[in-house]
């Protein structure tokens, strides 16, 4: 099994060696959010840089489930330090990002997710959200008090409630499943989600080469309106047959 991803970002993390990839959207005005979004993706490569994932499972994690602990307490680590470096300078108070991290390890794929930024699964012509956005929007959606298709229409798609760094420390959701050969992850920022829906992802997906998508997603986006930054990364899990690491299976 080989990962091969490809990206196009703002703020984003590919670092191909580790198999650890991630989205971060800034926020607390332009030049805060910058800076939150790449302390953000810094720490989180420099963490897992010097994770001891055999030592966490040592600890009495199981195996399988201990490169997520380690992603997820990595993000919590970027959290403290964001907020401490807010706490001291009154520039940068309220700084925070979104955080979308996949770390793919034995055969798994590890999840940490904080925000709106998202992480789609595209798997046997079907793409499915694997992340939930921690937002107003999503909240009204899931209490009945909005429908999807109002919520597409909402101009408070942007209410973020959770983030990496606005507070010191930050609940991360955390998922592992099995990957698959010919599975194609895409993690982006809302700048992307926000503009094009899962039927127009997919159908992306399903044309071409996976190399291009990011290109052909973020001109698309900047095409519709394009008023946020924007991220993509597309991570396939390839086997071994050179002439398919770019295509799509359908293409």
């Amino acid at each position: 099994m080989r990962i091969v991803a490809w990206g196009l970002s703002d703020t984003g993390l590919n670092a191909s060696d580790l198999q650890l990839y991630a989205v971060a959207d800034g926020m607390g005005g332009h030049q805060a959010g910058d800076r939150a979004s790449q302390m953000a993706v810094s720490i989180l490569e420099e963490e897992l840089r010097h994770a001891d994932l055999d030592g966490a499972s040592r600890a009495g994690l199981d195996v399988d489930e201990a490169p997520g602990r380690c992603l997820q307490a990595a993000v919590r680590t970027a959290s403290a330090k964001i907020y401490e470096e807010a706490e001291q300078d009154p520039s940068a108070k309220g700084m925070g990002t979104t955080l979308t991290s996949l770390l793919i390890s034995g055969g798994r794929a590890h999840l940490a997710h904080v925000g709106d930024s998202r992480c789609y699964l595209y798997r046997d012509g079907r793409l499915e959200q694997l992340t939930m956005d921690h937002s107003w929007i999503e909240e009204q959606v899931r209490a009945g008090f909005m429908s999807r298709a109002e919520a597409e229409q909402s101009a408070l798609k942007h209410v973020v409630t959770r983030s990496v760094g606005f507070e010191g420390e930050v609940d991360v959701d955390v998922m592992v499943m099995p990957t698959l050969m010919g599975d194609c992850f895409l993690l982006c920022s809302d700048g992307l989600s926000n503009y094009l829906n899962e039927r127009q992802l997919r159908d992306y997906l399903e044309r071409g080469y996976y190399s291009e998508v990011p290109r052909r997603l973020v001109d698309t986006a900047n095409a519709l309106g394009g008023d946020d930054n924007i991220t993509v990364l597309v991570v396939y899990v390839a086997n071994h047959r050179p002439a398919l690491d770019e295509r799509s299976p359908s293409a």
